[in-house]
């Protein structure tokens, strides 16, 4: 057998000509349809996600989903928006034919949910499909079948009716890769669940072989976040609300604690639209960089608004990717958001339901400013000679001035005192007047009541019992001082380099150093071009002496080319003072005074991001008097 005879088919024909013989043809309309629809069809979901679109387009205010088989067998999706016109059904089923928008200057501008006129042709080219609908003042709704073109008249009240038969019927291929059933339906109510999130003046309805599996009657934001999302991802969030400038935001962000294994639970829309975006992705998921343990994923449901010639929407048939005008301004802006919003300790804005039955806290005598926790002297306190030593000697901060615990008082006159007037706080108390004094009930973190295992800080609050880890209490505080006090000087400090150290580079790496060369210069970096694949840098940031240039570099360059901006040399520099803070905290076995630890408690009160330590750990729990009174079986 010869080697070309060996190369022919079964049917002996000769294989496809070469690409250079073959001559250009017009592809069937048909075909056209279908290789469109691949684009904008992926599975039943695609079909739920583009019919809603169009209901919500219209003004509906309730959307039905009727699906069976999971969606692949048929999908029916019902609105009572405006309709559409009886002349205008044949054009409602051809590609690129949409009422939305006429011109370049609406497409720059894009402020429906579609805009391409490519949904219902794509959906009529890879299933049977019916379209029934009824405009005001109409005597009756019109049916129009997409296969045979029949209009004819139909019962219903004004909106519209999509029926999709039979999904991929026409392409039986394209079916084969479908997954099962139960698969494919949790896709299309996932897909329900995001217009649910968006639009919450918007009733929805999902239905699966005839039982009802989901329901949202229109609500307020508050409620309809709360319906779609659970009320336990509403306990563990904190609400975001923010502006600046053309740009508002809006939506609840997770607390490190509800942090999940996947990015499951992560949804950023923008005016209205479910995006996939990973600019900002990077944006909220840099506001957790020390908050988070592990490889965990934040949650957090984000909404933002800004002005449609700002977004580019018309970047895939599918519309979840989006293009920004001003990425990099935007990143920043919706990183700050988070980074506010989480910055309070959950302690202060636990709401007022966490005290059960107990009564709302009333407010308390003024709290005095309380002694701050010195680093460099915490530093030098964390070097005893021996554990012995360290338990004797007292805090640094409670060595000098009126917090200095009075000779021969007791636990309880120095509690007394540290409940007194800032003029009187070096008067020792009685215990009689301690007694008599009311509790704090305006200090969420409570007064300190005893120390455990020289690890653990026990203090009581109106909801019960809190348990502090005072290591990492007190870590999560230094850190923060510390922060604040890098951040104060500016730009990041640059050392030059005696011999510049010269790398390897792609031409990516290298077109993004040159545009972002002032950047670069914030960070401390100075990186300049050698030849078309070799880069220099010249100085470093002065806080990382033994970095790894090279690899520092290109990390920087990889985020700044990716989100816009970098928080590489941040993220390197606050690793350094996160070890400064672990080793300046206060140790273990270290014997605090009722003085120390409730100047710890009012500290961390006053630290932003306290609830957890620099690791993602948590600093601080609450056991509330309903949970200590089912241990004891109490009201059995």
């Amino acid at each position: 057998m010869s080697v070309m005879s060996a190369l022919l088919p079964a049917s002996g024909q000769p294989p496809i000509a070469a690409a250079g013989s073959r001559r250009i043809h017009e592809l069937p309309d048909e075909l056209i349809s279908q290789i469109a629809a691949g684009e904008v069809v992926e599975r039943p979901a695609s079909v739920v996600r583009e019919l809603a679109d169009n209901a919500l387009d219209a003004g509906a205010t309730q959307v039905t989903v009727r699906l069976t088989a999971g969606g692949v067998r048929a999908i029916v999706v019902e609105d009572d928006g405006s309709g559409i016109e009886r002349a205008d059904l044949p054009l409602a089923l051809r590609r690129h034919a949409t009422s939305k928008i006429a011109s370049l200057g609406d497409l720059e501008s894009v402020s429906t949910m579609g805009f391409r006129g490519e949904a219902l042709a794509a959906i009529a080219s890879v299933a049977d499909v019916t379209l029934t609908t009824r405009v005001a003042g109409a005597e009756h709704a019109w049916r129009l079948h997409a296969r045979s073109g029949e209009l004819s008249p139909a019962a219903r009240g004004c909106g519209t009716t999509v029926d999709v038969q039979e999904l991929f019927f026409s392409t039986p291929a394209r079916r084969k890769f479908l997954k099962t059933d139960a698969t494919e339906l949790a896709h299309a109510q996932e897909a329900l669940r995001r217009h649910a999130l968006a639009r919450p003046d918007v009733g929805f309805a999902l239905w699966h072989d005839g039982r009802l599996l989901a329901q949202w009657r229109a609500a307020t934001a508050a409620q309809r976040w709360a319906d779609v999302l659970g009320g336990d991802f509403i306990a563990a969030s904190r609400p975001l609300a923010a502006a600046r400038g053309p740009l508002s935001m809006s939506g609840r962000i997770g607390q490190p604690e509800a942090a999940r294994a996947r990015a499951d639970l992560q949804y950023l829309f923008v005016n209205g639209r479910f995006v996939r975006d990973r600019l900002l992705a990077h944006a909220v998921r840099s506001a957790f960089d020390d908050q988070l343990h592990a490889n965990r994923q934040p949650a957090y449901a984000l909404f933002i608004t800004l002005a449609p010639e700002l977004v580019d929407v018309n970047v895939h048939p599918t519309k979840i990717e989006v293009r920004f005008r001003d990425g990099r301004a935007l990143h920043q802006a919706v990183r700050q958001a988070v980074e506010e919003a989480l910055a309070p300790s959950r302690a202060v804005t636990a709401p007022a339901s966490l005290a059960g039955e107990s009564a709302a806290p009333q407010p308390g005598p003024p709290v005095p400013e309380m002694p701050r926790w010195q680093p460099e002297l915490a530093l030098a306190e964390s070097r005893p000679a021996s554990i012995g030593q360290a338990q004797e000697r007292p805090a640094p901060w409670l060595s000098e001035g009126p917090w200095r615990t009075p000779q021969g008082s007791g636990g309880l006159g120095a509690w007394a005192a540290l409940r007194n007037d800032a003029g009187a706080l070096g008067e020792p108390a009685s215990a009689a007047a301690a007694l008599a004094t009311p509790e704090p009930a305006a200090w969420p973190l409570g007064r300190a009541v005893a120390q455990i295992g020289g690890v653990y800080v026990l203090a009581e609050n109106a909801q019960g019992l809190i348990v502090v880890d005072m290591h990492a209490a007190h870590e999560r505080i230094v850190y923060e001082r510390l922060k604040r006090d890098a951040a104060g000087r500016g730009a990041l400090p640059s050392q030059p380099l005696l011999i510049p150290h010269p790398f390897s580079a792609t031409a990516a790496e290298v077109a993004t150093a040159q545009a972002e060369h002032a950047t670069l210069a914030e960070l401390g970096l100075d990186i300049d071009v050698l030849s078309a694949a070799t880069l220099v840098v010249r100085s470093r940031p002065a806080a990382l002496p033994d970095a790894d240039l090279a690899e520092l570099a290109r990390s920087v360059l990889a985020e700044l080319a990716e989100a816009g901006a970098s928080r590489v040399v941040q993220r390197a520099r606050d690793d350094i003072l996160a070890t400064m803070a672990c080793h300046g905290a206060v140790r273990a076995n270290r014997r605090l005074t009722l003085e120390e630890m409730n100047a710890l408690l009012r500290e961390m009160e006053q630290t932003e991001r306290s609830d957890t330590c620099n690791h993602g750990r948590p600093t601080w729990r609450q056991v509330t008097m309903k949970e200590l009174d089912a241990l004891f079986l109490r009201g059995r």
